[in-house]
């Protein structure tokens, strides 16, 4: 069911609007006024609009409800805005759809004629959807892969605020892909022609890291032979991506929060200031809202940043895609190896599923590079990545509805890989330590696929 928001602050109109459409395949939400609207709008996504522009403080005037269509439409540009005017309000419907508004009714409101409409509006805009879910389906285009429902809902914020230059954070714990989000809204934005500079906030040390965003005149400090521009001024007419900006130090904050507020650029030891068009993206893996209450990160600062904010899952949250993101990265880094005859072992992919991946996408990447380097046969083994089952096995036995029989293979596979670690690989010595014969071990080793390095 999709989300229909109705803004409106006469309770008569809300109340015609909400018995007469309670019946349509639509999910009704309703505000009394530009601010109301605004926050339901921003929370609920919603693809279609009707706004009255005659909203408080000055029901008479349109300058409100203008407000808040400039407003939705920055961000969202594909949303489908109709707007609400009085009869003898015709110049102002008209410049409504000047601005962007999708259509226009006149009161009084005839229930038919408004729903029809809205079902025009709703259909154009699955229609747009539709071709815009088309375009995206190629996983190369961005090089982000991902079936989840999460990552689905990523794919979709990433799509409609690359229509627009809406500031955008993107969070999500390391190795999660923020720099490909980053990259992908670029691609898809109005600005792709141009570069998408990047900045490690958190890598480069703070008396060099203004003197990196905003350059620096000759002669500004010992060793500055030359005029040297910032990543800001690189950046114009295209894309500024700020990663880790959680890191920033406070006092360079300041200074970002003011050039995001007039766009001017005023290099180190200069006075000019430098009118710079870019588009801003940030990224964080901290939890801001706790660096807000500690003191750490400003308040004024999120607010100019995270006008819209895309969360990243954790890999160990995303499910099926764990298995995904492994056959992808094999065939990559196959196809570059020249080896594309391998393919993971039962007990590679049991260990890759069951670990808790701390290091997210980044950590599977580089082990699945290591096992295709590290495989002597057709299968990647657990030890070709790097992994000898501990992790998988810890967290198997914490699940609730493991098996007797599956918990006893799993503390079998783990002895006998532990013995070999132990003794490095001399069988003798590693059959005893368990209790079996050699020709015992050798059964345990074929029959969990180990090998003696």
């Amino acid at each position: 069911m999709q989300n229909l928001l109705i803004v409106d602050d006469n309770d008569e109109i809300r109340r015609q609007l909400k018995w007469g459409l309670s019946k349509s395949n639509y999910e009704l939400i309703f505000a009394r006024d530009g601010v109301e609207g605004l926050n339901m709008f921003k929370r609920h996504s919603p693809p279609v609009v009707t706004l009255d522009l005659g909203l408080p403080p000055n029901e008479n005037g349109i300058e409100e409800g203008l407000r808040c269509l400039g407003e939705m439409l920055r961000m969202d540009p594909t949303a489908k805005i109709i707007v609400i005017t009085g009869n003898e309000e015709k110049d102002a419907a008209l410049q409504a759809v000047r601005l962007g508004a999708y259509d226009y009714y006149k009161k009084p409101v005839n229930l038919d004629e408004l729903k029809v409409m809205i079902d025009r509006a709703m259909y154009l805009q699955n229609i747009e959807s539709e071709n815009q879910e088309l375009r995206r389906q190629s996983v190369n285009e961005t090089g982000i892969v991902g079936e989840c429902p999460a990552m689905q809902a990523v794919f979709t914020q990433i799509d409609r605020v690359a229509a627009s230059d809406v500031p955008v954070l993107v969070c999500g714990e390391s190795g999660t892909g923020k720099e490909l989000v980053a990259r992908a809204i670029h691609k898809k934005s109005l600005r792709a022609e141009s570069d998408m500079i990047p900045i490690n906030c958190g890598a480069i040390p703070e008396n060099l890291l203004e003197s990196e965003l905003f350059g620096y005149e000759k002669g500004a400090f010992t060793g500055a032979n030359k005029m040297l521009k910032g990543k800001v001024e690189y950046a114009d007419k295209g894309t500024l991506f700020l990663d880790e900006i959680g890191e920033m130090p406070m006092t360079l904050q300041v200074k970002l929060l003011r050039f995001l507020q007039e766009m001017m650029v005023t290099r180190v030891g200069g006075r000019k200031e430098i009118p710079v068009d870019v588009r801003i993206i940030t990224a964080t893996n901290i939890d801001i809202q706790k660096a807000m209450e500690d003191g750490s990160f400003r308040e004024d600062l999120f607010y100019r940043i995270g006008v819209m904010t895309i969360n990243l899952p954790p890999l160990r949250e995303r499910g099926g895609d764990i298995e995904l993101l492994a056959n992808y990265f094999l065939k990559s880094v196959s196809v570059g190896q020249r080896s594309t005859n391998k393919g993971f072992s039962q007990e590679a992919l049991d260990c890759i599923k069951g670990y808790d991946w701390p290091g997210n996408i980044r950590e599977l990447e580089n082990r699945v590079k290591r096992a295709v380097i590290m495989a002597t046969g057709p299968e990647i083994m657990p030890e070709d990545l790097g992994m000898k089952g501990d992790e998988a096995m810890r967290q198997k036995l914490q699940m609730d509805d493991i098996s007797l029989k599956e918990a006893r293979l799993l503390l079998e596979r783990d002895m006998v890989e532990r013995a070999l670690d132990k003794f490095s690989g001399n069988i003798v010595k590693a059959a005893a330590s368990i209790g079996v014969s050699r020709p015992t071990f050798y059964d345990l080793m074929k029959k969990h696929g180990l090998k003696n390095a």
